[in-house]
């Protein structure tokens, strides 16, 4: 990005266009990333709570020094018992290597405390794409622009893979032909030449009758497969089992719509897939992102730099990581147990147990907002409303989880601090220099964890590490620093088409297809019809286009464009329960329920309903957003969340 700044206060965010992977275009939200950092409700000071959490928020300020000595204490009264009561609780709200984990894995390495198994976005399709391919690795961004068929299966790329999109638009004007594969019809399907409507969790069973009639027909790459792909006997004996009919009954769409994709797909080179996580976010997302990954594997179109796939290029910057940046040896020996970011509601309930081991006395949130991202968000609220639970929230704003912290410790934006950062779209080392003074009394989540390791009476010299001494050692030692402060990227030496002779990242170099197979949800009606009998309506919560999960949905420009949280149906669902375009309604299920403004929209398909995500919950009718319904069962693989597995029912509020 590019800031501009005059007297030191940041006045215009915009792209860079000499960066080669972005080309200088940005998002709508991130081009008000200014508007955010001046916001009128910035968390400027600590705060400390006054008020039970059973009731309306109150906070008073306190100093940096009380805030820091109160909460050192409260955590060592806790580690002295079990550290392992102690929990951090962090994701993406900054994904830089050093405002992300670096002080902080030290701090909570050094202390004891229980790991946290961070899976609420990604996890599920990472493993997948791990035990596919070794790695989560792809082909280039930068090569789609030649391709020419390009499947984009699971993402609205308009709103949420701006840069990818820049070349697939590219690719269209020169003839390639575009399918988008996703239940919703979004603003990305209204600029392809075909949308597939499948039902939510199939895309599995539609990755097999694609393979079905590859092999019927004849379009495989033999040699390919031969020479580079294990397990394909396996795989294509299940594949075989797949015909349209089924994969039609399964999916929601029609026979023809299955023949001819696997026409499109098996008769055009190059072919690319841009699959994204959405699809991943079910039952057996793990599975079918595996099952897609292995596409390229029977048409040999990784043999071209503009054919294979590309979820997440985050694989291609492992060597290039620094393990040790976290000091894992500051553990000493010691083995923590995990914690399941996605089961917060449940974990946060339990008792100490055998199983389970201490209960949760004390939490530290930082980079997340937990209240409203988390599935089955009623369980969530309570856990954090427990009395006896110490929290601390590190943020910038009053979210849903501040509001139930015990402290509150302002931190810097992205504009405010120093930070590295990898990608999972390109194949780019970044630096994060800081544009702007940090505002008021905010800090850096490094200097906040520093002074809480001091305060802890943590002695060892790491502590003490700048940021800039983080900075320098976050990379190895092929990096040069200084080159990248000066540029602002490094490209990773890579080849064009990475698998065009195998050589994927596994141990023995060769794709794995043994084990794939396709899993139904947890709640849908072939799998659950009891359960369906009651809630018939199948709900995914994909996040509204002008947010970024729960983040910008403060920033007024935003939410003016947004309006209102929404729950998308088809005129036919609507019709069937009598009701109208733009009355409130409640959702609902055995979980809980939520109200919402409902819209008429030929975005919905039949039987499914879209709840766009992801509101602050206090920002809704009645204080509650899509995760009051949703639930907390994991994917197949990966340990991760099946948001877009659920059933509701809908009525008048």
């Amino acid at each position: 990005m590019r800031i501009t700044v005059e007297d030191d206060v940041a006045i215009k965010v915009q792209g860079n266009p000499d960066h080669p992977a972005t080309q200088g275009s940005i998002c709508t939200k991130v081009s008000r990333y200014a508007e955010r950092t001046y916001h009128a409700e910035r968390l400027l000071q600590p705060l400390k709570r006054v008020s039970a959490k059973t009731e309306a928020p109150r906070f008073e300020p306190v100093s940096w020094d009380q805030a820091m000595t109160d909460i050192a204490a409260r955590l060592q009264a806790i580690a002295a018992r079990d550290p392992q009561a102690i929990l951090p609780y962090s994701y993406a709200g900054t994904m830089g290597l050093l405002q992300g984990e670096a002080m902080a894995g030290r701090f909570f390495n050094r202390l004891g405390a229980s790991r946290l198994d961070r899976t609420i976005c990604a996890s599920a399709g990472g493993a997948a794409l791990s035990a596919t391919y070794g790695h989560k690795v792809g082909m280039h961004l930068r090569f789609f622009a030649q391709s020419r068929l390009i499947l984009i299966w699971g993402s609205n790329s308009i709103a949420s893979n701006l840069h990818f999109w820049s070349h697939a638009m590219q690719a269209k004007r020169a003839g390639a032909k575009l399918i988008c594969i996703d239940p919703r019809k979004t603003e990305t399907a209204d600029k392809c030449h075909q949308h597939i409507a499948l039902l939510p969790g199939t895309d599995g069973a539609l990755a097999l009758g694609l393979m079905q009639q590859l092999i019927t027909h004849g379009w495989l790459d033999h040699d390919y497969l031969r020479d580079h792909v294990d397990g394909w006997g396996e795989l294509r004996q299940k594949a075989l089992a797949w015909p349209p009919e089924r994969v039609a009954e399964v999916c929601g769409i029609s026979a023809d719509e299955v023949r001819n994709l696997a026409r499109d797909y098996g008769q055009t080179a190059p072919a690319a897939i841009r699959l994204n996580y959405g699809m991943q976010r079910v039952r057996g997302g793990g599975n079918a992102v595996r099952l897609i990954a292995l596409l390229p594997c029977l048409t040999g179109a990784w043999r071209h730099p503009a054919g294979g796939l590309l979820l997440s290029s985050s694989g291609w910057f492992a060597p290039y990581k620094n393990p040790a940046i976290e000091r894992p040896d500051l553990l000493a020996g010691r083995s923590p147990r995990w914690i399941n970011m996605s089961t917060i509601g449940d974990d946060l309930l339990r008792d100490r147990s055998p199983e389970f081991g201490p209960r949760i006395e004390a939490l530290i949130v930082y980079n997340s907002n937990p209240v409203a991202v988390a599935p089955e968000s009623p369980k969530v609220v309570r856990g954090f409303q427990r009395a006896d639970l110490f929290t601390v929230v590190l943020e910038h704003f009053h979210t849903d989880s501040a509001d139930l912290a015990d402290y509150v410790l302002p931190a810097t934006t992205q504009l405010e601090h120093l930070d590295v950062q990898s990608s999972y779209g390109h194949t780019d080392l970044l630096i994060n220099e800081p544009a702007i003074t940090p505002l008021g009394q905010a800090k850096p989540n490094t200097q906040i964890f520093r002074e809480l390791a001091a305060a802890c009476g943590f002695t060892e010299a790491c502590f003490a590490e700048t940021d800039e001494q983080l900075a320098r050692q976050a990379f190895s030692s092929e990096i040069d620093f200084d080159q990248l402060r000066q540029t602002g990227w490094h490209s990773l030496p890579l080849p064009d088409a990475p698998f065009a002779n195998g050589q994927f990242l596994t141990p023995n170099g060769r794709a794995q297809a043994a084990g794939a197979d396709y899993l139904a949800n947890y709640e849908s009606q072939r799998s659950s019809p009891a359960l369906a009998a009651r809630y018939p309506l199948a709900m995914i919560s994909p996040p509204a286009r002008n947010f970024l999960n729960s983040s910008f949905v403060n920033v007024k420009s935003l939410r003016d464009i947004e309006g209102e949280p929404l729950l998308e149906i088809h005129a036919d669902d609507a019709a069937a329960r009598g009701l109208a375009d733009g009355v409130m309604v409640r959702i609902f299920n055995d979980r809980g329920s939520y109200q919402c403004r409902l819209k008429l929209s030929p975005r919905a398909r039949p039987g499914v309903v879209n709840g766009m995500g992801i509101w602050w919950r206090k920002l809704g009718a009645n204080g509650s957003n899509v995760n009051e319904v949703t639930h907390q069962q994991l994917t197949d693989i990966g340990r991760a969340p099946s948001f877009y597995d659920c059933l509701v029912e809908v009525a008048a509020a």
